[in-house]
């Protein structure tokens, strides 16, 4: 039997891949995913595990261990994906979007595996989220002679809301309208329709539109900190889906332990995103026990139930369900226990605190722990056996689209929209920019953990500010000029900058008590509020990433002409 222990996002994937590949039973593969600082898309999918196997076969079966120097890392695994695009839309005088052509062209690299999936979501995704009536999308992958284009946070969609954000600003201003109140004009609203066709309801981007601009004082004019130093405000909406097959799922076991305490199994990976911690506190909900009693285990095929992946923003959807389905299996099983116990009907009986306690006769309970192993009956017998709860889950309904006509009633489970507003500080002299605030406002369905939703909105503000400002790779035939953190820059922490935050909760009805995912729209529209935000300050459009010093004095320049 092989065991591999790999950083990655997807044990159960890892194993599938590997298996395919030397002709392995699935059986004879151990994956274990210990804890990883991060994942973003990067530790999707394989990446070294398959040069392990045929290393520890050369070495006779001894344990054999690679890792790769940041060099390697640079070069030889998945890289963001660079997208062109272009906008045409057709726009009546009173600021009705009525129509629009793009066309999206993806920058796959030498090879495509996860490539043509990011295409497709952008495609899907490809008007924002705005209700226009008549589109023509195309959304096109392309081979290239770059290091291999794979998923990134966001999955395509920080790429092109940042052309479909600037896109809306360009009409705005042209027809003179304000580009919030555009946006509040063509937003998706409950009965809307996507590009692809899709109803959607239970929409909260307006008032993530309205909770970000009002924390953004959109209404409050800037001035000049200095004579050199011009300030803006700007805008940008954005909406994702969960971009996944639709035939994937979840699933979990909950175990109950002779004392009370309990042990949950999944194999949704804690990237450093806290889902353990809000994993647990939906069993905990169900079961109505402390977090402190429940022990959680992951990443181990060979002990933890078939997770897809943890991408796509999914987890606390479909592993959420999964687990809220597991715990309240076993609540059932006790509950039909305790109803043998006391000669009580279920419907008579709750669990409250760890017990379950007749409804009328509060004085007949009994304490979970005491029917983890199964009831003994008064002659001595037993019933049941052990305690285990199971649960899976597959998002409901989800259907391909048309291949023709690419339009579906529900090709994808559900939509998260969102709303960031920049106000930055632009130097005419040096062309830096300063961002000086960020608000931001998400629909997340219902905050299991709203400090935990937080946090992935502020970290997802300083990973797109890096988007923004400073991330680029530079590529000269073929080969990547600058793999590593000293001449590839990232935000420190002294680049943050202030966040005013606002959790939208517009309950998603197939989501664990209204939740749906949160964690990759969180960078998404960072970019183009911050380059429309550019444009109010100085009057010069920058359309491509990163928006250096060096760009924006060739544009101040260019405009001065």
């Amino acid at each position: 039997k092989i065991t591999v222990w790999a950083g990655c996002q997807s044990p159960y994937a890892v194993r599938r891949t590997l298996a395919t590949a030397f002709n392995i039973p699935l059986n004879k593969i151990r994956v274990i995913s210990p804890a990883i600082g991060g994942g973003f898309g990067g530790k999707a999918g394989t990446t070294l595990e398959g040069i392990v196997i045929p290393l520890a076969q050369k070495a006779n079966y001894r344990p054999v261990k690679l890792s790769f120097s940041r060099e390697d890392v640079f070069t030889n695994t998945f890289i963001r994906q660079g997208m062109h695009a272009r906008i045409k839309t057709g726009v009546t005088k009173s600021g009705r979007i009525v129509a629009e052509e793009n066309k999206f062209y993806w920058d796959g690299g030498a090879y495509t595996e996860y490539g043509v999936n990011i295409a497709r979501a952008g495609g899907y995704a490809s008007t924002g989220p705005y209700d226009i009536p008549n589109v023509k999308a195309d959304s096109i992958c392309v081979y290239t002679n770059h290091p291999v284009g794979g998923p990134y946070r966001g999955f395509g969609m920080s790429e092109i809301h940042f052309a479909i954000e600037q896109n809306l600003d360009i009409i705005a201003h042209k027809i003179k309208m304000d580009p919030l109140e555009f946006r509040r004009k063509n937003a998706l609203k409950d009965g809307g329709t996507t590009v692809t066709g899709q109803v959607v309801e239970n929409v909260g981007f307006l008032e993530c539109l309205n909770k970000a601009a009002k924390d953004i004082e959109w209404d409050k004019r800037v001035k000049r900190s200095s004579k050199t130093k011009y300030r803006g405000k700007g805008i940008a909406g954005m909406y994702k889906a969960p971009s996944m097959p639709n035939n994937v799922g979840s699933s979990a076991i909950v175990k109950i332990n002779e004392d009370g305490t309990v042990n949950l199994l999944v194999t949704a990976m804690d990237l450093g995103q806290g889902s353990d911690t809000a994993l647990t506190q939906i069993a905990a909900e169900v079961l109505t026990i402390p977090i402190s009693q429940i022990s959680i285990i992951t990443g181990d095929t060979d002990c933890t139930p078939y997770e897809w992946q943890t991408v796509a923003s999914r987890t606390i959807y479909c592993c959420g369900n999964s687990i809220k389905r597991a715990a309240e299996d076993a609540k059932n099983q006790m509950l039909k226990l305790a109803s043998l116990k006391f000669g009580i009907p279920e419907n008579d009986l709750e669990l409250k605190n760890g017990q379950i306690i007749s409804k009328i006769h509060p004085d007949k309970k009994v304490k979970i722990a005491d029917l983890a192993m199964g009831l003994t009956m008064p002659d001595g017998s037993g019933v049941h056996g052990p305690i285990i709860g199971r649960g899976a889950f597959i998002p409901p309904d989800v259907k391909d689209t048309d291949k023709e006509t690419g339009q579906g009633d529900k090709p994808v489970a559900f939509w998260t929209f969102g709303v960031q507003a920049a106000e930055v500080e632009v130097d005419i002299e040096t062309g830096e920019v300063k961002v000086l605030k960020v608000a931001a406002a998400y629909d997340a369905g219902k905050a299991i953990n709203p400090e935990l939703v937080c946090a992935q909105i502020e970290g997802g503000i300083v990973q797109g500010l890096g988007s923004a400002l400073l991330e680029e790779m530079k590529i000269k035939e073929g080969k990547v000029l600058n793999p590593s953190f000293v001449d590839y820059k990232i935000p420190a922490i002294g680049d943050a900058p202030e966040m005013k935050i606002s959790i939208v909760e517009v309950p998603e009805p197939t989501g664990p008590w209204g939740a749906r995912g949160i964690a990759e729209p969180c960078m998404v529209p960072t970019a183009p509020a911050i380059a429309n935000a550019v444009f109010a300050a100085i009057g010069c459009r920058i359309n491509s990433l990163p928006i250096t010093a060096e760009k924006v004095l060739k544009a101040i320049k260019e405009k001065k002409k």
